[in-house]
């Protein structure tokens, strides 16, 4: 198994976009632009586009519910000619914090959402007649003068990638998605993601073998790797204690399957009452270290095999310092991803 570098990017000033314009001639296989409550992940990709020549654009991801299906299809019709077929669009229901206090959406059921999307998009894509009749979105609305239509550009695959963490949204990844946005993700643990995914694509009549599984770290080598591990795991706080409610977090769910659950709901009881460089101090040194790559280049190297030897096919890594230092990190994970990938590979759990 062979696996793949991509980077997380940030085209916002110049030097954003000379990384990006380096990565693709260094190599890199993928750029991957967020949205979140500040730039949409759509428009930087098309003068990405316009700025690169093989590299792979993807999104990570489209937040569902902020655009409808039919506009999303356009979008990434749309990219995906002015790419030439470069779009990998990844999409994701998000949480109710934004999808509500943002864009005015309710969060509801959003596993449903997720999977009716995905089906209007590629009949979209297709050159299909739109007529759907699901729980989030009925097409033509009912009652209505409007009518079934077809789109007026020609047929484009794009693949879609799924954004998940709960064990539902997992298995939908692994029934219909070309590949999964992951997070949250500790090689060590993998099985509690790729299990789900697995069980969903078997039951489709699939191989979790046929999804690209693409996961994020950042890349960090350093003499201090306890440091490095402490600074890392403190901005966790925020995500355990902000992201979401006291009831309902993605983040902190995942994390407690992966056997950290005392550990994330301390952090988030010590932010929620307002005590941050306490929850910061408590976010345990071990998630910082093991969600990222940091350390020597032996170190990360070794980080590297337990990520192939998990299943993971894709890196998303985020690159830290000005830009000469981004360029000569980028350069030393490309060589230590060759060198792993020439490796053969040792007896391990199946992805």
């Amino acid at each position: 198994m062979t696996l793949k570098v991509g980077l997380s990017a940030s085209p916002y000033t110049q030097s954003g976009v000379d990384l990006i314009v380096e990565a693709d001639r260094l190599g890199v296989d993928s750029l991957w632009v967020p949205e979140a409550w500040g730039y949409d992940a759509l428009t930087p990709l098309a003068y990405l586009a316009a700025r690169t020549t093989r590299v792979r654009l993807g999104t990570a991801i489209v937040q569902l519910g902020a655009r409808s299906p039919a506009m999303l299809a356009m979008s990434a019709m749309s990219l995906q000619a002015l790419s030439g077929g470069r779009l990998l669009l990844g999409m994701g229901a998000s949480g109710p914090q934004v999808m509500e206090g943002w864009h005015g959406v309710r969060f509801t059921k959003p596993v449903q959402r997720t999977r009716e999307t995905i089906e209007i998009v590629r009949m979209i894509a297709r050159g299909e007649r739109v007529a759907y009749d699901g729980e989030a979105y009925k097409l033509p609305l009912p009652g209505g003068e409007g009518r079934s239509i077809r789109s007026s550009a020609g047929p484009a695959h794009v693949p879609i990638y799924i954004a998940a963490l709960g064990p539902a949204n997992l298995a939908l990844t692994g029934e219909l998605a070309d590949g999964w946005i992951g997070n949250s993700f500790l090689p060590e643990s993998a099985a509690v993601f790729f299990d789900p995914i697995r069980r969903g694509a078997e039951a489709a009549g699939r191989s979790i073998g046929d999804l690209d599984l693409t996961v994020s770290a950042r890349l960090e080598f350093t003499d201090d790797v306890e440091e490095a591990a402490r600074r890392h795991a403190g901005g966790y706080a925020f995500t355990f204690g902000a992201m979401g409610t006291a009831e309902h977090n993605f983040y902190n769910d995942a994390f407690s399957r992966q056997g950290f659950g005392d550990d994330v709901r301390e952090v988030q009881r010590l932010w929620l009452e307002g005590d941050r460089q306490g929850a910061q101090n408590r976010v345990p040194s071990e998630i910082g270290l093991k969600t990222n790559l940091l350390g020597s280049r032996d170190m990360v190297t070794e980080r590297l095999r337990l990520y192939r030897d998990a299943g993971v096919t894709t890196l998303r890594v985020g690159l830290t310092g000005d830009l000469d230092n981004q360029l000569e990190s980028a350069e030393a994970l490309l060589s230590l991803a060759d060198a792993v990938n020439g490796e053969g590979r040792a007896p391990a759990q199946k992805p």
